[in-house]
């Protein structure tokens, strides 16, 4: 194999990526693809909690993946973003949607009233991340089959609620499906099978980058005179970091978890360096911009991961893996190594955001374990570490963020008050907690 196809980095963007999987998704559900397309006819009745952009569009992917897949009922913290999903789902989906006035619930408590509705077999969870562990677990104790976007946790207590939850769901013979499509993508799957097959032999290092746009122009940036400063902080949530986790919780655990997966373990240790240059003004929150950090795995094995949030600079989304017998590139698009055991593999363009719902109505209805929890619990973990690092300036271990650290971004209270924004962490003077 030429060199020059290993150095390439021109693949396939996520952008062109989501682009062109949501086109070819429709399509492939119209042939009926099997491999895709979740067989069976028992009725399975599912509920939104989370009304936003994310929520609109995994429910589209969810009630598209199958027949006999109804939307029931929806809940949000705010009626407008509800009624505004509710509206695009009815136009898209049609009859697949059926959520009457009286399933539409709005406020604090709209979680619950989803939840507790008895007929409501699954609930897909699209609210800001630092809601997961509660609303995780709230759906697992009344026997509700999750969906749940990642990440799961934006702190190391809300990573352990997480895991308790997933443990649960097995004991109750619930599924729970993380939203990381990337695992689902077919030239990842093929791929990473040949690595764990020994194709690179033993791994002894890699990377992981991750640099795209600054967000900038995301959601609502001027805030309306009636808004307290929690609901403030709700409707610009990707920029707080107890609700987020920052961008390499967020967004970057995409990333990160491919890593874990490629290498069959979470890290031991890791540290990290970080900061804002770009986004500092007052509605970019308390997240930073960049991020860098060197994340060790079992037996020595470095992964140097690099991430940014910044426009006008050079767009790069890849992962790198080197081994004994050779190495490895892979992107949205393709999957490459070269050396002694060489290998290529191309997406096949099936919506891998279908498939992984296609996955879970097929468990459910065939009574299967599908239980992926404890997998994204981890990966989230592997994220907040590296932010916790960047924030602090302090190298930490895996075993002390798991079961010893007692960072909980709570808010003193939930409710629409006064919620002053915490100060931007600066390394050196940020405790670890």
């Amino acid at each position: 194999m030429k060199k020059e196809a290993m150095q390439e980095t021109q693949g396939l963007s996520r952008r062109d990526f989501m682009r062109t999987s949501a086109a070819v998704g429709v399509g492939a559900l119209a042939l009926g693809t099997s491999r895709i397309y979740a067989a069976g006819s028992d009725t399975v009745r599912v509920g939104l909690i989370g009304c936003g952009g994310r929520g609109t569009h995994d429910t589209t992917k969810c009630l598209s993946s199958a027949e006999s897949v109804e939307l029931v009922a929806m809940g949000d913290l705010f009626k407008d973003r509800l009624d505004s999903s509710r509206g695009r789902l009815k136009e898209r989906l049609g009859k697949k949607v059926k959520v009457t006035n009286d399933r539409c619930f709005a406020g604090w408590d709209a979680y619950k009233k989803v939840i507790a509705c008895d007929d409501v077999d699954m609930v897909i969870l699209t609210e800001p991340p630092h809601f997961r562990p509660g609303h995780l677990k709230a759906a697992i104790r009344a026997g509700k089959h999750v969906f749940m976007e990642k990440p799961v946790a934006v702190d190391p207590v809300g990573v352990r609620s997480v895991i308790a939850s997933s443990e649960l769901a097995d004991r109750k013979k619930l599924t729970i499906v993380a939203g990381t499509q990337m695992r689902r993508i077919s030239h990842l799957v093929e791929g990473i099978k040949s690595i764990h097959d020994g194709a690179l032999g033993e791994i002894v290092g890699g990377q992981c980058v991750r640099i795209g746009g600054g967000m900038l122009t995301w959601g609502q940036k001027q805030r309306q005179p009636n808004w307290s400063d929690m609901e403030w902080h709700l409707r610009r949530w990707l920029f707080l970091t107890w609700l987020s986790g920052d961008f390499i919780v967020e967004m970057h655990v995409h990333n990160l978890d491919v890593m874990n997966w490629a290498l069959g373990a979470h890290p031991v240790q890791c540290i990290g360096m970080g900061g804002r240059e770009v986004r500092t003004a007052p509605e970019y929150g308390n997240v930073y911009d960049h991020f860098a950090v060197e994340y060790e795995y079992p037996n020595g094995v470095r992964i140097e991961y690099m991430g940014a949030q910044i426009d006008k600079v050079s767009d790069r989304n890849d992962q790198r893996l080197v081994g004994t017998k050779g190495r490895a590139y892979a992107d949205f698009g393709r999957i490459v190594a070269e050396g002694q055991n060489p290998f290529k593999y191309e997406w096949d363009e099936v919506d891998p955001c279908i498939k992984q719902h296609a996955d879970q109505i097929a468990a459910i209805r065939e009574g299967k374990r599908l239980n992926e929890g404890k997998r994204i619990a981890e990966s989230t973990l592997t994220s907040i570490m590296g932010r916790m690092s960047a924030y602090t300036g302090r190298a930490l271990k895996w075993d002390w963020a798991m079961n010893a650290s007692k960072l909980d971004l709570r808010p003193p209270r939930y409710g629409f008050g006064d919620l002053p924004t915490r100060s931007v962490a600066i390394p050196g003077k940020t405790r670890l907690v």
